[in-house]
């Protein structure tokens, strides 16, 4: 309520009393009234103190929130002040990084303008020189340009057709060259999926056990002797299921026979364990040897062939472990010697040269030498190197027209050889093929440094690494058998995959005396 309310409320009181006084003054109640009149003013001025009292309260009150609100307004203004204050020196330091790089960009320009400069001048320099020496090449060689363009067009043109041509060639011999490759892996698939009957019987043998508890000590503690077995022999041996039996799995016969026999004497004696396995497989590798070399001897008695040296009785003797063309090569051999001397007898030749010649025309499969050259002059060279005549040579090494031929005895050896290998089964070829195959497998992984032995197992799918533990450490073995198997697929056609597992293990040996 303010100030004015209640000066209208105090006058209204005053004139209500004054009022009450006149009427009670008329009605002869001046005294009463003079009463209530006083009674009146003092609630006037009890009512006046109270409202002048609520009046201060109320402006005290409005004083302190307006007090308030000016203090939040000082402080909103200044805060704002500050922010204003912040960007300008912002926009100042703003101000000055764009004065710093508009002195930049105009340095900048002045560079790249003289540039430019420099630029356009050098190149028409270049083009006056370029225009000298046109005028300088046409005086010279008495030509104008256009006629030179016209020229060098039509050589361009030319070279270019030459060079097409050359493509064209390169890609048709990379075709050829494709086509052949892809008939191989077609021919080796076909082998591993219709000549599994072949494959077997060439390259696995069956060791009968009286009883399977054998199988175990064969094994060995964590797989030992058998790992002993195939590192000695290079042989692969399975064991699996197959009740009172242990398959021999390796290529090589005279190898397949070695591990038959070492199992044999290691299961009759009774004794298996790693050093005892070396010991035993020494003494069968000795043995075979022997009666390899006996076995060429009685070979030889038998076609009345004298005067052989004794390498060449030492193949003939391993031609029993061969096959050729689906029949054991030591027999192959005698029939051709056979059929020679009875053809040659018939057309006037000596017999015995003939059947020499035909004992000795496949004598370069059982050779043990790395060589790239074809059997049949290989075996000419091993004949001529142990001495033996010239029309034996020239037989040898003619007998697939590899050279040739000059004497008689060649052609009758070659249709001889022919006879007898004319017969069902001439897809024991691809065998033949797959076996040469697998040696060279072999032969890859021993021209790497540190390797001492290397054998291909499971068809040629693994190939096992032996090397020497002193000059291979465990990292170079891994990167051995990586080397390995990149050359492998780099160098070599294969079906499927080929695993190439590296062993290296460290033996210390000492002798108590």
């Amino acid at each position: 309520m303010d100030l004015t309310t209640i000066i209208i409320y105090i006058i209204g009181g005053i004139i209500v009393g004054g009022a009450l006084g006149f009427i009670f003054s008329k009605m002869g109640l001046k005294s009463k009234a003079d009463g209530i009149i006083r009674e009146a003013e003092l609630k006037g001025e009890r009512i006046k103190e109270k409202k002048i009292s609520q009046a201060k309260q109320k402006f005290f009150e409005l004083k302190e929130k307006q007090k308030g609100e000016r203090i939040d307004l000082d402080r909103k203004l200044n805060e704002r002040e500050e922010r204003i204050r912040n960007t300008e020196k912002n926009l100042n330091r703003q101000n000055e990084k764009t004065k710093d790089l508009e002195k930049q960009l105009e340095k900048g320009t002045e560079k790249i303008n003289q540039r430019i400069q420099a630029i356009e001048k050098k190149s028409t320099d270049v083009e006056n020189d370029r225009l000298k020496a046109i005028d300088l090449l046409e005086k010279i060689s008495g030509m104008s340009a256009e006629d030179a363009k016209k020229n060098m067009i039509e050589q361009t043109v030319q070279d270019a057709k030459i060079q097409a041509a050359s493509m064209v060639q390169d890609i048709i011999d990379e075709a050829k060259l494709k086509a052949n490759t892809d008939a191989k892996k077609i021919v080796i698939q076909t082998i591993q999926r219709v000549a599994t009957e072949h494959s077997v019987e060439n390259s696995v043998s069956v060791f009968n056990i009286k009883n399977d508890d054998i199988k175990g000590r064969i094994i060995g503690r964590e797989g030992r002797n058998i790992r002993a077995l195939e590192a000695a022999t290079g042989v692969e041996f399975i064991i699996d299921d197959t009740p009172e039996a242990i398959i021999l799995s390796c290529f090589d016969p005279v190898r397949r026979e070695i591990a038959r026999l070492s199992l044999h004497q290691l299961v009759t004696d009774g004794r298996i364990h790693p050093a005892r396995i070396e010991e035993v497989v020494a003494k069968v590798i000795k043995k075979i040897d022997e009666e390899i070399m006996e076995l060429g001897k009685r070979t030889c008695i038998d076609l009345g062939i004298h005067n052989l040296k004794s390498e060449l009785v030492r193949m003939v003797g391993r031609m029993k472990y061969r096959s050729s063309y689906g029949q054991n090569l030591l027999q192959h051999s005698r029939e051709v010697a056979n059929l020679c001397a009875t053809m040659a007898a018939e057309v006037g030749v000596d017999p015995k040269i003939a059947k020499r010649a035909g004992l000795l025309h496949d004598i370069g499969k059982v050779s043990e030498e790395e060589s790239e050259l074809p059997h049949a002059l290989l075996g000419m060279k091993i004949a001529e190197r142990n001495g033996e005549k010239g029309e034996v040579l020239n037989a040898i090494g003619a007998h697939h027209d590899e050279i040739e031929m000059t004497s008689l005895i060649s052609p009758i050896v070659q249709v001889c050889d022919a006879i007898s290998g004319a017969r069902p089964g001439a897809r024991r070829e691809m065998v033949e093929a797959y076996i040469e195959r697998l040696r060279n497998l072999e032969d890859l992984a021993l021209e790497y440094p540190g390797v001492t032995k290397s054998y291909a197992i499971q068809a040629g799918r693994e190939l096992r690494v032996l090397v020497e533990s002193d000059k291979v450490s465990d990292s170079e073995s891994d990167q051995l058998s990586l080397d390995i198997s990149n050359r492998i697929m780099n160098e070599m056609t294969y079906p499927g995959q080929v695993r190439v597992t590296v062993i290296r293990e460290k033996r210390a040996v000492s002798i108590a005396r």
